[in-house]
């Protein structure tokens, strides 16, 4: 499997963050392990260059010192300022001095020619040159042992780790803390744009993520997002022009249907078809009311108080449940209780849950609305309840459970979970242990968000 397919599939590195300094962090990894191993070979093998140098030095300097005499053969004379250095009692060089033919003419230790030959092993290491002298060739060799107290090169070498090497980690460790924030820095832009395009949804499709300072690699992407979204709010417009455009077409139509209605003589019919245009009516102006929460923005600072919202709802739909042999009433909080909210967006909600609960409570009893001073309307029946499994059902557009009931086209309860989410609100509903039914709303208070400290 390639990198690319093993960071795709992994679940630890879907964050681009985490792939770059997992990756990073295997760089340093190899750097700071193989750093060091070049360092010290790099620093052995200039040692062992510059040594076989001064080897090579010492052998041509005393190859200088080796004259023919007057006999012909060959004297070799160590001036008194170098017999210390190559004496046996010093023990730190060694010189043998050999014609053409590997024959020993002179060497610093007093041992048979056969073993008195400098040997070259991990302690002993060394130079030699060839030179002719009048005519007769000598090979000059020159030793050092590399185990004699007064050499430090070894030292320095074998201590390069424990002494100089370990210096190479806490050096990449500072390295890589600061790509790290690097790296956050630079795709900061990235996360602002990230945090806009929360805040983008059917009822606030006019955000764009901000193109400042966004990388250039990344710039493509931006661009093409925003522009889907451009033509996304097109279509979104287009729609919803055209259900507040079909739902003011129909109004004229209804008006007209319930005037000619009047006309006719069969009080019977008369009033069912009156019942009938009524229906259509309300469903025409739940559409409307839609099509306005999807082009509502409301403005952040805007405030209304729940209590006196929930009091006119309560006295607007007293009458419809009168009529109904059902009764409605406020409860809960006697003072205002201040909201971030739109006075009539909220009215339409609570409005329609009010309504539902008068429509499936029994006959003789009670709808509750209760106000708390924390935010929160409860809207309280004794119908049948609300079955587990469509507790969300009921909130979609057009669902109802029974589609042979002509009384309703499902969309109350989808405009009650819009104004919710146009207020940041939550809406449930439960069942009562005593039967029935509680639609729950919270909303942010307005004297909480407006103390908070900036």
């Amino acid at each position: 499997m390639s990198a690319a397919g093993f960071f795709a599939r992994s679940p630890t590195f879907k964050s681009l963050i985490s792939r770059i300094v997992f990756m990073h962090i295997v760089a340093v990894a190899v750097v700071a392990i193989f750093l060091p191993l070049v360092l010290f070979w790099l620093l052995n093998s200039e040692v062992d260059q510059l040594h076989r140098e001064a080897m090579r030095a010492q052998a041509e300097a005393l190859a200088e010192r080796i004259v023919r005499q007057p006999d012909g053969t060959l004297a070799f004379h160590l001036p008194d300022s170098l017999r210390g250095l190559y004496s046996d009692a010093y023990g730190r060089y060694q010189y043998d001095i050999r014609d053409g033919e590997g024959r020993l003419l002179f060497s610093s230790h007093r041992r048979d020619a056969a073993a008195s030959a400098p040997r070259l092993s991990d302690t002993i290491s060394g130079g030699a040159v060839t030179r002719t002298v009048d005519g007769q060739t000598v090979r000059v060799a020159v030793a050092e042992d590399l185990a004699h107290r007064d050499v430090i090169i070894d030292d320095i070498i074998s201590n390069f780790f424990r002494r100089v090497g370990w210096i190479t980690i806490p050096i990449l460790l500072i390295l890589l803390a600061a790509d790290i924030v690097i790296f956050r820095r630079a795709i900061a832009p990235l996360w602002k744009a990230s945090e806009e395009a929360s805040n983008i949804g059917p009822a606030r499709t006019d955000i764009r993520l901000p193109t400042e300072q966004i990388p250039r690699e990344i710039m493509p992407l931006v661009t093409a997002v925003n522009q889907a979204l451009d033509r996304l709010e097109d279509g979104f417009r287009v729609q919803r022009q055209f259900t507040a455009d079909a739902a003011h077409q129909l109004r004229t139509p209804l008006a007209i249907l319930r005037t000619r209605i009047e006309t006719l003589g069969d009080g019977a019919a008369r009033q069912a078809l009156h019942a009938d245009v009524d229906g259509m009516s309300r469903i025409v102006a739940q559409l409307l009311e839609i099509a306005e929460l999807d082009t509502l923005v409301l403005d952040p600072g805007e405030t209304a108080d729940l209590r006196d919202v929930c009091a006119e709802v309560v006295g607007a739909i007293a009458p419809f449940a009168i009529a109904q042999r059902k009764d409605i009433a406020l409860r809960g909080s006697d003072t205002p209780v201040m909201i971030l909210g739109n006075c009539e967006m909220l009215q339409r909600a609570i409005y329609n849950l009010a309504e539902n609960a008068v429509k499936f409570t029994a006959q003789n009893t009670s709808v509750d609305v209760v106000v708390s001073d924390d935010g929160v309307v409860r809207v309280r029946d004794c119908g049948p309840g609300v079955a587990e499994g469509e507790r969300e059902l009921i909130f979609q557009r057009f669902w109802r459970r029974d589609r042979q009931r002509s009384d309703g086209a499902g969309l109350g309860l989808s405009i009650v979970r819009a104004v919710a989410d146009d207020h940041a609100a939550t809406v449930a509903v439960e069942n009562l242990p005593t039967g029935g039914a509680e639609f729950t709303l919270r909303f942010r208070l307005a004297d909480k968000v407006f103390s908070a400290p900036a």
